[in-house]
């Protein structure tokens, strides 16, 4: 399984707009918060990796 890189880049209500961070890409990624950690915050970054969320 290939584990990718994101940070936060907004919160937006009940979603949170996600970039990756291991590769150069200007798309964003929406994502329900009820899936994430519950600490993010702008700016958090992340690890996905087994269809999980993890804070790094």
């Amino acid at each position: 399984m290939e584990t990718w890189y994101y940070e936060v880049v907004s919160i937006d209500g009940d979603y949170a707009h996600l970039k990756r961070t291991d590769m150069e890409t200007e798309d964003k990624k929406l994502v329900a918060r009820a899936l994430l950690p519950p600490e993010i915050v702008e700016g958090s970054k992340l690890k996905y990796e087994w269809m999980q969320y993890e804070l790094i």
